[in-house]
C-alpha cells in the first residue's frame, strides 16, 4: 500500500480489501476435525469463530466461560512475510507459525498423549 506525499490526508491507495477475512470450507474443516479430536478426548468443550477487516480467529475454549485456551489465527497480509497462520495460546504467546496450516495445526499432536504414571 501506497501514501500520496502531496496529499495532507495521506489517504491509502491501492486496492482495498473486499470484505472481512475468514476462513474457507477445507481450512474450516481442517480446524474442526482437530478440535473434535480434541473434544473427545475431553481437553476442549467450547468453541468460537470471528472475522474481522485483517484477520479471522477460530478460538477454542476449555469451558464455556473461560478465556481462550488457544487461538488460530488467519492473517493474509503476512502471508509471504512469515506465514499468515498462527497458533497462539493462553497467555498470547505464539506457538506455531507458518504458511499451511495443516503444518501449523501439527502442534496439537504432541499435546495428544499423556503420559501415564
Amino acid at each position: 500500500m501506497s501514501f500520496d506525499a502531496d496529499s495532507s490526508n495521506a489517504q491509502p491507495q491501492g486496492p482495498s480489501p473486499a470484505g472481512p477475512v475468514f476462513f474457507d470450507r477445507r481450512e474450516l474443516g481442517q480446524m474442526l476435525r482437530v478440535y473434535g479430536r480434541m473434544v473427545a478426548a475431553g481437553e476442549w468443550r467450547d468453541y468460537a469463530m470471528a472475522g474481522a477487516k485483517e484477520h479471522a480467529e477460530f478460538a477454542v475454549f476449555r469451558r464455556h466461560g473461560d478465556a481462550p485456551l488457544y487461538r488460530i489465527e488467519k492473517r493474509p497480509a503476512l502471508r509471504l512475510k512469515q506465514g499468515q497462520w498462527a497458533v497462539i495460546g493462553e497467555g498470547g504467546h505464539v506457538l506455531k507459525r507458518g504458511r499451511d496450516l495443516a503444518q501449523v495445526l501439527r502442534v496439537f499432536d504432541s499435546r495428544r498423549f499423556t503420559v501415564v504414571e
